[in-house]
Parts: structure tokens; sequence; C-alpha cells
């Protein structure tokens, strides 16, 4: 029996990232859906688990972590040995390396996720919930998504990756946003030659189709 519960739901950009990482290192785990709607992820007992009410909520038998990327952290440190062990920069603890990554890592929740977050909820969820879409809200996201981009086309110019030769959590947490906005406006990416092949290369790897699967699948 797995001993990782991750709560929310698939369709949840930071949940999706929480599993494609567990798919990575080929942790068990069991899913908890949690349904918002009726106001789950509020309930006290939720709130234990994660004191903002948000999903992903994590837990690995009494240890409970929460904030994506912090739990992607936690897996890899806490199963070092299994799956791919590069994630974090490498099996031998090379310094530079995981500095590399935390980079990275950075840049993506600095720069990169707050314009394609906001433009995967204009994109994407504001139509699936009835909101009305904000054109001004839209070109200015992509103007600042598009600088970013620019970055790391020259940055993938110099190395397979973002954070060098191997795919680590820098690479992996652009994924849930990457592959909504990829879906909606190819040319973001596509257009950029280094950012396009680097797309297509993680945006292929078995990890992120297993989550691609769960999220294509019948919620509920």
């Amino acid at each position: 029996m797995a001993s990782v519960t991750v709560y929310g739901t698939p369709l949840s950009p930071a949940v999706s990232r929480v599993l494609a990482c567990l798919f990575e290192k080929d942790v068990d785990f069991k899913l908890a859906p949690v349904d918002m709607a009726k106001g789950q992820h509020k309930s006290p007992d939720f709130l234990k688990l994660q004191p903002f009410g948000q999903v992903p909520a994590f837990q690995d038998e009494l240890t409970t972590v929460f904030e994506s990327r912090a739990i992607c952290k936690y897996i890899c440190n806490n199963y070092p040995e299994k799956g791919n062990q590069t994630l974090m920069g490498g099996r031998d603890g090379d310094l530079l390396a995981q500095t590399s990554v935390d980079q990275w890592l950075e840049a993506e929740g600095q720069s990169f996720n707050p314009p394609s977050s906001a433009l995967v909820f204009q994109l994407a969820f504001a139509p699936m919930f009835g909101f009305k879409q904000d054109p001004a809200a839209i070109e200015q996201n992509e103007a600042k998504l598009a600088n970013v981009l620019d970055v790391y086309d020259r940055r993938l110019g110099e190395s397979k990756f973002l954070a060098g030769d191997d795919f680590t959590l820098a690479d992996l947490a652009h994924l849930p946003n990457g592959h909504i906005l990829v879906s909606k406006n190819e040319d973001l990416f596509m257009s950029r030659k280094n950012v396009g092949r680097w797309w297509e290369e993680i945006s292929a790897r078995p990890a992120w189709k297993k989550v691609v699967e769960m999220q294509n699948a019948p919620q509920g």
C-alpha cells in the first residue's frame, strides 16, 4: 500500500507538477480528490494538511508538505535511490549542479509562473467556468512571458536543458502551465527554436504523458 497521498485533482497545474515528479521517481502514491466546489479545501481537516486551503496537499506517512515545488524537492530528497536520480542535479551531491537547478527553479517560480498562470486562467479556466476573458490582461501577460521565453531561448542555445545536460526539476516545473499554453497558443513556445526543441523533448517524457492521461480521464 502506498504511503504517499496527494490531495487534489490532476487538472490543477500545481497538483500535476507533483504527480509528474512522483512518476519520474517511480514512487507509488494514492490520489485523494478534493471537491473545491463544496469547500472541502477549507475544511478543518484539510487545513491541517494545507494551512492556506489550496491544492495540492501531500502526506507521506506522518509527514505533511505543502507547495508543489517544495513537495517535489521532498520527494527527490526522501527517495534518492528511486527512479530518476538527476532531478535535483546529479547523483554525487555536486553543489554547482544543485545550485543550477535551484536558480532555474526559482526563475520558473518568479519569472515564468506569474505571466503563464495569468494566461492559463484567461485562456483556459475563465472560459471553462464562464468568466469573461480580459483581452488587455492576455496581451500584457503574453508580452511578459515572451520576454521570459527569450531568455530561455538564449540559455537553451547553450545547454540541452535549463540547468544543464540533464532533465531536472527546473524543467519539470514548467510542464503544467506549458502544456495548457501550447494547446492555446503554440507559437509562444514553438516560434523559438531552442525553446521549441526543449518543449518537444520534456513534454514527451513518459512521466508527463501519464499525468496527461490522468487529466484526460473522467474526473469524479
